[in-house]
């Protein structure tokens, strides 16, 4: 049995994970990927840790079924509250997510840099020890109730929050803005256009994407022959699989 033809499982508790799994099938056209959106649970942002843990237990369980090879948390509230039990757990790699502080950090000049994500990312012990390394002059941003304006794709109700979010920062005060949460990288292009050219916007899903590159070729399961295939399934109905397709289908920004 040839286990590089094994199937990456890929999760996050939405739609907005779809974002990184664009990124990963770019980096790795080969590979098989199994994306599910735990949509029945959304949002993980605003649970506890202990909740958001339960969700990921069962929304693993159920990708373990289908003989994946590695496993990606695109999302980096579960990241956050679940990776360390998971690589302990599974036998399988398992990659996470992290807001991209780093070069954005490396973007900053005398200005701050805004980090935006979900409430529980923002209190997480593994975002502190990131701040730690990488947060001088970072600001913590929480935006609760973006991410579901995302899974509702009301751009107007986002355009509007992002509105009204940016008031409270001048912009000339500002060098970077992270997007912390994978749902946020579908509103790249409207925070393009709400901010100056020269404030940088970063995010996760390419050093997410390389990782899992590196990660597979380290331990002997890329597949380099194809053909890759894509994989859809969710928690909730069919109308969230087929926001995943709208998304999956989106122009890049």
């Amino acid at each position: 049995m040839n286990q590089k033809r094994d199937p990456v499982g890929v999760f996050d508790s939405g739609a907005g994970g779809i974002s990184t799994l664009r990124e990963m099938i770019r980096e790795l056209p080969e590979e098989r990927f199994i994306y599910f959106g735990d949509t029945a649970n959304a949002p993980y942002g605003t649970k506890t840790t202990e909740e958001v843990i339960a969700c990921v237990q069962g929304v693993v369980e159920r990708l373990m079924k289908k003989n994946i090879k590695a496993l990606v948390i695109a999302c980096n509230t579960a990241t956050g509250a679940a990776a360390a039990t998971l690589r302990k757990e599974l036998s399988i790699p398992v990659v996470g997510m992290e807001p991209a502080l780093k070069p954005a950090s490396q973007m900053r000049k005398n200005g701050s840099v805004l980090v935006l994500a979900t409430p529980l990312t923002l209190q997480q012990e593994k975002f502190e020890n990131l701040m730690r390394q990488y947060g001088q002059g970072a600001v913590k941003v929480p935006c609760p109730g973006l991410m579901e304006l995302v899974e509702a794709d009301d751009e107007a109700g986002a355009r509007q929050y992002l509105r009204e979010l940016f008031i409270r920062y001048p912009a000339d005060r500002v060098d970077a803005v992270v997007l912390g949460c994978t749902h946020y990288v579908f509103l790249k292009e409207m925070i393009r256009e709400l901010l100056p050219e020269r404030i940088a916007i970063t995010d996760g899903n390419t050093g997410t994407a390389r990782q899992l590159r590196r990660v597979l070729a380290g331990a002997g399961l890329l597949n380099e022959e194809g053909p890759g295939t894509v994989e859809l399934e969710t928690s909730g109905g069919p109308g969230d699989i087929a926001l995943m397709k709208r998304f999956l289908e989106k122009p890049e920004s």
